[in-house]
């Protein structure tokens, strides 16, 4: 976001931890209620079905743009990477998977964190800039 005219007004960190405040769903309902809110950004990862979720939430009530990316997707399958909630079990939990759902959900995914702006500013309508 760092190289486009908008700038981040709210981010909120989700953990995978065993005792939990908030998820993407909570989340993304406050989001697509806010009315200065003109996108939503969603990072996940690999492990878990919180983003599978996500997604069918967004395919059903979201209507702003959403951008996502899913971190993760070199991972080994089976292999804890990072926490105890990174880990790919039963198929369940891919990067693939994830992301095949959220571009279901019609989420603009990007391959890299650092095509988020762009990817951003394209949903928008609004020129990215190029960096100096």
């Amino acid at each position: 976001m760092q190289h486009t005219r908008n700038r981040p007004d709210t981010c909120v960190g989700i953990g995978g931890d065993p005792i939990r405040g908030v998820n993407f769903i909570d989340m993304l309902d406050l989001f697509n209620r806010d009315g200065d809110t003109d996108a939503i950004i969603m990072i996940g990862e690999i492990g878990g079905s919180d983003e599978e979720a996500a997604a069918a939430f967004i395919k059903q009530y979201v209507k702003k743009p959403v951008i996502g990316f899913i971190a993760g997707r070199t991972a080994p399958p089976g292999r804890r990477m990072g926490h105890a909630g990174a880990i790919i079990s039963g198929g369940e939990g891919t990067a693939e998977s994830k992301i095949e759902a959220l571009k279901d959900a019609k989420v603009s995914v990007t391959e890299s964190p650092a095509t988020i702006g762009e990817a951003t500013a394209k949903v928008l309508g609004v020129e990215a800039l190029v960096p100096a």
